[in-house]
Parts: structure tokens; sequence; C-alpha cells
């Protein structure tokens, strides 16, 4: 193939590629009774390729839109998820500082009912069963001065005594273990008992001894402490019966109850450490220090 040759064939196809568009162009701008016989073959010829030009080119327009709006979208969803994820932990974050100042307020509220200096204490440590059940707690005392058998309080009730101190760290005996009891009364009617706690590993209980068969005590009544003895004062709640075995007359009744605290949802607890001390005014069995059994009211 000679040079002029190539040059030759390469004109006439750029003369025929600028003239197609030419004519196309001058024959559908003819109105259809001007046009001639080249003009409307020129458009019938014309026009599938015109058709399917018009298709490819929407087809990429539309395919290049999707592709942005898509790329758009993606972002977008990026960064709402990142929104959602700082807005999730912001209001994790407030509903944890609720429940700490609702937990403070009734904290604050029992402080400032219960007579005598009380001291709060937090919560570092938790002994738990194979059942999840706790079965001791480890109090920061800081620096006061705590000794054994003073009652440790919460909002719902009486969490237990004080077993023994080490340095800073204060060790509960619960008021469900087996070794503590205290002296308490029926809220509803005043009938008294003593309530000891049942050891049981799988759960949380307590034994209410010596109910006299007289006495009107039932399912769901509130059992507070009743201020008889020396370590407790009177009215604070210890447990709700859930069980009562009424005998003859001169036995006394069989009666179960659960405590009112939640043992395992404790983070702080107030120790009383003075004004409980006097006589009359609470009674508890605590690390076996005292009898093991109370005279009958």
């Amino acid at each position: 193939m000679t040079p002029v040759f190539k040059r030759t064939r390469d004109s006439v196809i750029v003369v025929a590629l600028l003239a197609v568009p030419f004519f196309v162009l001058k024959a559908n701008m003819k109105a259809p009774e001007n046009q001639g016989p080249i003009d409307r073959i020129v458009v019938r010829v014309a026009a599938p390729v015109e058709l399917a030009a018009v298709a490819l080119a929407r087809g990429i327009s539309r395919i290049w839109d999707d592709y942005i709006y898509l790329v758009d979208v993606k972002e977008d969803n990026r960064r709402l998820s990142y929104d959602n994820a700082r807005l999730r932990e912001r209001v994790h974050e407030l509903e944890h500082a609720q429940a700490e100042n609702r937990q403070l307020r009734r904290l604050l509220q029992l402080k400032e009912s219960t007579p005598g200096e009380l001291l709060s204490a937090l919560v570092v440590g938790k002994d738990f069963t194979e059942f999840f059940r706790v079965t001791r707690l480890v109090l920061d005392r800081g620096p006061h001065d705590v000794k054994p058998h003073m009652p440790v309080l919460s909002p719902d009730g009486v969490v237990g005594a004080v077993l023994h101190t080490t340095n800073d760290i204060v060790d509960v005996q619960l008021a469900v273990d087996a070794l503590f009891g205290v002296d308490v009364e029926d809220e509803r009617t005043r009938a008294r008992g003593f309530a000891r706690g049942t050891g049981d590993p799988a759960r949380y209980g307590c034994k209410i001894e010596m109910v006299d068969s007289r006495d009107d005590v039932e399912v769901g009544d509130l059992l507070v402490t009743s201020g008889k003895g020396r370590w407790f004062p009177r009215g604070i709640p210890v447990a709700r019966v859930t069980r009562v075995v009424r005998r003859e007359l001169g036995r006394d009744q069989d009666v179960d109850a659960v405590p009112t605290v939640d043992f395992s949802r404790l983070d702080s607890v107030l120790v009383l450490i003075e004004g409980a001390g006097e006589e009359g005014r609470g009674g508890s069995l605590a690390g076996g220090a005292f009898p093991n059994q109370r005279t009958r009211p």
C-alpha cells in the first residue's frame, strides 16, 4: 500500500465522516413536504443510528448518574452511621449518668431520713457462687473508722453488717448469710419475728423465725427492722414474705421471705457508723458475734 493511496483513503474517510452528519442534519432540518427522495432516504437510514446513539447516550448518562448517586449515598450512610454511633454512645452515657443520679438521690434521702451518722462507701468487689449469687461484698471505706457489726444499708433496705476490716477494705456479711439475723416486724400488722439468712447458694432467701401462731402474717407483707436490739434503727426494709405455713396454736409459723435488696446490682451503700449503738435501736447477728437465739418478745 503506497503512501499516496493511504493519504487518499484517509482523506476520503474524513470527508465522509464530516459529510454524513452534514447531510443528515440538513435532511432533518427540512420540513417533510420539502424533503426530496435523497433526503427521505438519508433520514430513513439515519433514524435507527440516531435512536441507537440516543439510547446509548442515555444509558451512559444513567449509569454515571447512578454511580455518582451511589457514591453520595455510601458517603451519607457512612456519615449517618458514625453520627448514630456517637449519638447512641451519648445516650448510653446520659442514661448511665441519670441512673447514677437517681441512686445518689436515693442514698441522700436515706441518709437524711436515718438517724445517726452514715458513711457512703463504694462496692469495689463481690464474691459469687456458681449460680451467680453474691455471697460477699467488699467496700472501700476510705479514711473513716469502720468497725465490725456496723449496719450496712442501701435505699432498698438492709444489706448486711460489717464482718471485718483490713486496711481500707471492708468485708460485708450479707443479710442472706446463714450467720446473719435481725429482729423484724411486719409493717402491716407489727407482728414480730427474727429474720435469718438461709445461706442457700442458688438463691437469696430468709427464714422468719419465732412468728407466733396467733400473729397475722401474709404473703407479700413487708418486713422491716423492729429497732429492738443494739444495731439497726427501726423501719428499714429487710425482706418480703413469699410463703406462710400456719401451725397449730402454740407452735411458730413457718415463714419464708426474700430480701428487698438486689445484691448483684449494688454499686454504693451506706454504713451506719454512729447513732445506732444504743440499746433498743436494733439487733444483728454478724459472724457469730451474738447469740444464735433470742428470747421471744
